[in-house]
């Protein structure tokens, strides 16, 4: 009879060639990227400007497919349950790390369910305030909500986004209290704020740029660690006085948990490939979305570390989903 440990040897030994035939094969089919959400959006433009490069990198087309709802926890489901083959990843964005401290009930645990690839891009967060506001620096805003507390309309994205969270810091680091008015969408609250119905908005530099150019609204600082390219005028909150405020909104590709790491690989590779392409590079600064994409190991340790920060950051500010 032959030893267990030589059979289980002879065994690995027969599987090892058809695992390395399916990595070497991949892709044989379109690769379907579920966006988990909505069309139009900064992260759902992102992934429709690097698909198509994506695509011929990897000598396959990918398709994008949105999948909304629940706090981007809709598609995060459909690729949780999808086979770990490379050919069903999941588009998401900032909730990703958000989610597992606010969503109960879910078919799937976050920390588990994905592979994180790649980090493709950020989107800076804002404050903006209305054109009719007085204030002209961080500093004077900050001495307006210390003379009114609770009583400046601050919007965001939304209940839970980027915007939501920077503004949660802000109070906290600042020392002050205004009335959060989340909307379902940086347009939206900016809308608003040209309008004057918000004193001021945590939005994107995308959504709050064409108001504040238009001066219907006044750029205050950046949620960055450096200043923009596109504003190089716009002062980060920590020279505006405000240290430790640098959330971003971002957008990224996971697969299912079980991917092989090579597979992984190609597709940061294909990732990075189009990252450094000049048409797609003209197209996110449009976006005013800045590249990253960064390796699967390093995105990894970010999004472990951005889970426990943000863990904290809604249990301090006590943030709840609607």
């Amino acid at each position: 009879m032959i030893h267990r440990r030589s059979w289980l040897g002879l065994m690995g030994a027969l599987a090892a060639p058809g695992v390395l035939r399916a990595q070497t094969n991949w892709p044989n089919r379109p690769i379907r990227l579920v966006v988990a959400f909505a069309a139009g959006g900064a992260a759902d433009s992102v992934a429709r400007v690097l698909a198509p490069k994506m695509g011929e990198r990897l000598g396959q087309s990918v398709v994008v497919e949105n999948r909304t709802g629940g706090s981007g926890s809709n598609g995060g489901g459909v690729v949780a349950q999808a086979a770990p083959d490379g050919h069903t990843l999941l588009w998401d964005a900032s909730s990703h790390v958000v989610n597992p401290s606010l969503l109960r009930g879910l078919s799937f645990d976050y920390t588990t369910a994905f592979l994180p690839v790649t980090l493709a891009a950020t989107f800076p967060q804002v404050l903006a305030v209305k054109a009719e506001n007085p204030a002209r620096s961080v500093a004077e805003f900050v001495a307006q909500a210390k003379q009114r507390p609770g009583t400046l309309n601050i919007g965001t994205q939304g209940n839970a986004t980027a915007g939501h969270l920077a503004l949660a810091q802000f109070q906290r680091l600042a020392g002050i209290e205004v009335t959060h008015a989340p909307y379902r969408g940086g347009a939206d609250a900016a809308r608003d704020l040209a309008a004057g119905v918000l004193d001021g908005a945590f939005i994107t530099a995308l959504s709050a740029g064409p108001i504040a150019d238009s001066g219907r609204a006044r750029l205050l600082a950046v949620a960055t660690e450096t200043r923009i390219a596109s504003r190089p005028d716009l002062p980060t909150f920590a020279e505006a006085g405000i240290a430790g405020l640098t959330i971003a909104e971002w957008c990224a590709l996971f697969a299912p948990a079980g991917t092989p790491q090579p597979v992984a690989e190609r597709l940061h590779d294909a990732v990075r490939a189009a990252l450094d392409d000049a048409e797609v590079k003209s197209r996110l600064n449009q976006l005013v979305a800045l590249p990253v994409g960064s390796p699967p190991q390093d995105f990894a340790r970010f999004v472990r570390d951005s889970r426990a920060t943000m863990a904290t950051l809604v249990r301090e500010a006590n943030i709840r989903v609607e």
